[in-house]
């Protein structure tokens, strides 16, 4: 059974850090690119970052470059996604993707709130 599920969200300051985890299962999470979305209340899904299946080519929305970074763990089975220099306006659920050919998963995401 495939299972894409992410953890580390919560309440943070602005300015401040979170790290967001994404533990796979249930598919061969080598071979697959992974990507971090957030989708904030009444806003489209956006793409964050994107790393290849070996980690050799990163993407990032130009909202988060030089404050989140992306990386993969495949020996874990894990991608994570680093948010430093938290703003409010990175508040919104945080959602993991697997793309691999035809295949595409999701997880159901984590709640991520900057606020003071």
């Amino acid at each position: 059974q495939v299972q894409l599920a992410e953890s580390g969200g919560g309440l943070v300051q602005p300015g401040g850090s979170l790290r967001l985890s994404c533990a796979a299962s249930g598919f061969t999470f080598s071979v697959y690119a992974m990507s971090w979305y957030r989708q904030a209340p009444g806003k489209e899904r956006e793409l964050v970052a994107r790393i290849t299946s070996a980690g050799d080519n990163i993407n990032y929305a130009d909202s988060v470059k030089g404050r989140f970074t992306i990386s993969r763990d495949n020996a874990k089975n894990t991608v994570y996604l680093q948010m430093n220099s938290l703003k409010p306006e990175d508040t919104a659920v945080y959602y993991c993707r697997a793309r691999f050919l035809a295949a595409d998963y999701w997880g159901r995401g984590t709640q991520v709130t900057v606020s003071s």
